[in-house]
């Protein structure tokens, strides 16, 4: 009884811990005023004024307009390439595949600061400073390498028996690719794009760098142009309701697909 009660309390306090940072975030976002000041639990006063200022404010729109691409033409990319490598190297006989994996992921753990510069030099000189395409572009090269070794992961607990009875009634290599194995890997497509989906949505230092002008900024960046209602005001209440906003399509991704994250993730972790 003792310790399903500690268990309990330990487990509320964990997703205490992990809620109230949104909270706060949240009751800042109802805040106005010299309430933005204040440590108190609740606001006084609610209000959604911090709302509405963002839904009309140009910069931040285009800032959702533009992440909502650059975030999906990203996801999409990532897993149209990474599928067919990651199935390639989960079933060809190749030596050195394990040099090779250690290899792509690597690149994952590649500091971007490290190229914001060079990127920065490289895409004014060639046109891309300022695009959409000039953010997908490196935002693909840090979240493709992520894609295909989860993707890896999981095409090797698929029973390579189902491809070749496939085969056998008729199917070749590139149907039995896409009718069987893809199917039964969703929960692992699903974990990569999710990742690389929430990568392209958050990522801050690329988008600050690579971009000059709202209509090119995502979100994050656009976020990081606002500016208060006087000269010298903190803008701290319309930085909440934004940071508000845009997170909570990435929880109602979560929360759609928590079942098929969860099995993507395990996959290779235990074997049945």
């Amino acid at each position: 009884m003792l310790k399903k009660i500690g268990l309990a309390v330990a487990v509320i306090l964990i997703v205490a811990f992990c809620v109230f940072p949104f909270y706060w975030l949240v009751n800042l976002s109802l805040k106005t005023g010299p309430e933005l000041s204040s440590s108190a639990m609740f606001p006084a006063n609610p209000s959604l004024a911090n709302y509405g200022a963002i839904f009309v404010n140009p910069d931040f729109l285009y800032g959702l307009r533009n992440s909502t691409i650059v975030a999906a033409t990203t996801t999409v990319l990532a897993l149209a390439i990474g599928a067919p490598c990651a199935y390639a190297l989960a079933r060809l006989r190749m030596s050195g595949k394990g040099l090779i994996l250690a290899g792509i992921l690597s690149v994952t753990t590649f500091p971007a600061i490290a190229v914001a510069s060079p990127l920065f030099l490289l895409w004014s000189n060639i046109g891309l400073y300022n695009t959409l395409i000039g953010l997908i572009l490196p935002y693909l090269v840090f979240t493709l390498p992520l894609a295909t070794f989860i993707m890896v992961t999981f095409f090797r607990e698929i029973p390579k028996e189902l491809e070749e009875a496939a085969e056998i009634d008729g199917l070749s290599k590139f149907r039995s690719f896409l009718r069987v194995v893809l199917p039964l890997s969703t929960p692992g497509i699903v974990t990569a794009g999710l990742l690389t989906f929430i990568f392209a949505w958050n990522e801050f230092l690329l988008a600050i760098t690579l971009t000059s002008s709202a209509s090119a900024r995502t979100v994050p960046a656009a976020i990081a142009y606002f500016t208060g209602s006087v000269q010298y005001e903190q803008p701290l209440g319309t930085i909440a309701a934004a940071s508000v906003v845009i997170s909570i399509p990435l929880i109602i991704l979560v929360i759609i697909f928590q079942r098929r994250i969860v099995g993507g993730l395990v996959a290779g972790g235990v074997k049945g």
